[in-house]
């Protein structure tokens, strides 16, 4: 049987791609809080061609925010210049600068430490935060860690067994955003722990981690109040 041929709109920005795509998830120029609920409105909309998409998006999308704000090809284009400001006054210097100093050296030393030291560190991390206190606080809970294609493909670290069912975990260190109460997932990982939920029927949570110690304690009560709701469901 021939296979079908999907038509693909995206653009080919070619080399440009990385540096628009580093630039754009770094200064979050593309998360809900920015653009709406993209994945959510697009499986809502079930669109048969990229207009109807296109119409349906400007006519529902809403940034994700204490005061949504209804967005319009004019918010986009105003992220594109700000997408370009980052890249010109920001990125490109600083850039610059890590080239002129990168050394073989570097480029060693980042592979190894990247391989052995930070693997190790978000192992103890994971450890020290599911073992030293989400399982004391939850002692009726089992704690297992996800297998590779759930960890990669659902960015879930850890599962909290309730049951026949589960919640998910997420672990971050707290230097992955300095201020957590500003974090926001990305589309994909919206998607991802949706899917998590319809498989296991419960939540995500993403639980920050200093030193090992949760950082954002309120996780805390969320997760109880999930489990309870897991028991009695």
């Amino acid at each position: 049987m021939p296979t079908k041929k999907i038509e693909k709109y995206s653009k080919d920005f070619g080399k440009k791609e990385k540096v628009l795509n580093y630039a754009c998830q770094n200064y979050q120029l593309s998360r809900p809080n920015k653009v709406g609920a993209v994945m959510a409105l697009i499986r809502e909309c079930q669109p048969k061609t990229i207009d109807e998409w296109e119409k349906w998006y400007f006519k529902k999308a809403f940034t994700e925010s204490k005061n949504p704000i209804k967005i319009t090809p004019e918010i986009l284009t105003e992220l594109g210049e700000r997408l370009h400001e980052k890249i010109t006054v920001v990125v490109i210097p600083e850039w610059q600068a890590a080239f002129a100093e990168l050394s073989l050296q570097d480029c060693k030393d980042y592979i190894y430490n990247l391989t052995i030291n930070r693997t190790y560190d978000g192992f103890v991390r994971e450890k020290s935060v599911v073992n030293d206190g989400l399982a004391k606080c939850f002692s009726e809970v089992e704690f297992i860690e996800s297998d590779n294609d759930l960890d990669h493909a659902g960015d879930i670290d850890y599962l909290g067994k309730v049951g026949e069912k589960a919640f998910g975990i997420q672990i971050k260190p707290i230097t992955a955003k300095a201020n957590f109460g500003n974090y926001s997932v990305s589309e994909r990982m919206r998607a991802n722990f949706q899917d998590f939920e319809q498989k296991y029927q419960g939540k995500v949570f993403i639980v920050f981690s200093l030193e090992g110690e949760i950082s954002n304690k309120e996780v805390i009560k969320e997760i109880e109040i999930e489990i309870k709701r897991l028991k009695t469901q």
